[in-house]
């Protein structure tokens, strides 16, 4: 079996790299990889990690892209590269322009599409934009749907679309697990990633902040700025802020906030050194989806600066709290974490119903048309999901 993995961000590349890991186990499986190329330096970062190579470097980034034109090249580009390779099945990530673009192109050439992390829904077009609608996309055109979460699995199931359901935890999980227990043995390696943090004092609890989602750009990311200069004003407090290369981003975040002694805006990291800023955290802000998936995998109460969610099993689990991006909101939450222990704990003490460290193992199976038992987020019951789709109960 051919399968060509189309991806071109930095969070389909982390979600993704452990799915290659598992292919290229497979003596049956030819796993060929694409990626687009936006952000590139970001991307080989995590490639890099991973140990990972691509087949195929499209080189499609171009400066002030509009979602128009890259849509027009990624057409253009895996058009012919689709027929090139003739592959058994494309497979693609979650919501980016260039997953839903990938799957269409398949879909138009009569290939069989999968979906990884399939599912995901906020219900409004608007939050995540255009997100909510790119993963929309891919799940109608999709004849195997990866869900992470059985909540995921049921707005498939109300949808009634075609393709065929497994639920298998987010491989999000799978990469930070290898990626944190790594870290977490090898006293040379976590020394290295430290020392990339010199700024940081004892005596003072980090706040990760990560930022650059389009429906924050203008007003709400002026906000976010102001509630960081706000929270800079604690003595316990040390702010670090990976500032996304997005123009959109680095202009206001760079104008309000670098000149404020504990408000460390650093250059995008490369995935270990995220990973271990995440353990070292006291409490993250964000926008990020995928962020909201891991941090409670290490404990880390996450406060997200958005209105609508995709993700509420972490809400509904006590791990997440949505803030929005109004400023007395997000610092009227950062303060409570940081000065009631109860209410940290309350967060950081919650299960993570997003994965097991098994979701890539899942899907192979599944890709090959093997039995597949399904992630339970209460591990005490699990489904067995045989080739003739027939469910079974199973206890673990």
């Amino acid at each position: 079996m051919k399968i060509l993995s189309i991806f071109g961000t930095r969070p389909e590349a982390i979600k993704m790299a452990p799915v290659l890991k598992s292919l290229a186990l497979e003596a049956e499986i030819e796993s060929l990889v694409c990626t687009t190329g936006q952000h590139r330096s970001m991307l080989r970062q995590v490639l890099d990690v991973f140990e990972l190579q691509t087949d195929f470097d499209l080189d499609l980034m171009v400066s002030n892209q509009t979602l128009n034109g890259l849509s027009s090249r990624l057409f253009a580009a895996l058009d012919p590269l689709i027929e090139q390779v003739k592959p058994d099945r494309v497979l693609v990530h979650g919501d980016t322009t260039t997953a839903m673009v990938g799957a269409v192109a398949a879909f138009h050439r009569g290939i069989p599409v999968a979906h990884v992390e399939a599912g995901l829904r906020t219900g409004n077009l608007k939050q995540p934009w255009p997100e909510e609608m790119n993963r929309r996309v891919v799940d109608v055109v999709s004849d195997l749907l990866f869900a992470p979460t059985e909540g995921s699995k049921q707005n498939l199931c109300r949808e009634n679309l075609a393709g065929k359901v497994y639920i298998t935890g987010n491989t999000v999980i799978d990469a930070l697990m290898v990626s944190s227990t790594r870290i977490s043995l090898d006293d040379e390696l976590r020394a290295g990633l430290d020392a990339q943090f010199p700024f940081l004092q004892s005596g003072r609890k980090i706040l990760l902040v990560t930022g650059h989602r389009r429906e924050n750009f203008g007003p709400g990311f002026q906000n976010i700025c102001t509630a960081l200069a706000e929270l800079s004003a604690r003595a316990d407090i040390d702010i670090v802020y990976p500032v996304h290369l997005n123009p959109n981003v680095q202009q206001p975040v760079l104008a309000a906030l670098s000149h404020l002694s504990n408000v460390h805006l650093i250059a995008p990291l490369d995935y270990l050194s995220f990973v271990r800023l995440m353990q070292r955290a006291h409490v993250i802000l964000t926008d990020s989806g995928g962020v909201q998936e891991e941090a409670p995998s290490l404990g880390k109460p996450v406060l997200v600066m958005r209105d609508v969610t995709e993700r509420p099993e972490a809400v509904l689990a006590g791990t997440v709290e949505l803030v929005g991006t109004e400023v007395e909101r997000i610092v009227t939450a950062v303060h409570r974490l940081y000065d009631d222990e109860a209410a940290w704990r309350s967060f950081a003490q919650h299960h993570n119903p997003y994965g097991d460290g098994y979701a890539s193992q899942r899907i192979v199976a599944a890709l090959l048309n093997r039995t597949v038992t399904e992630f339970a987020a209460k591990p005490e019951v699990s489904h067995q999901v045989a080739a003739d789709g027939q469910e079974d109960p199973v206890v673990i």
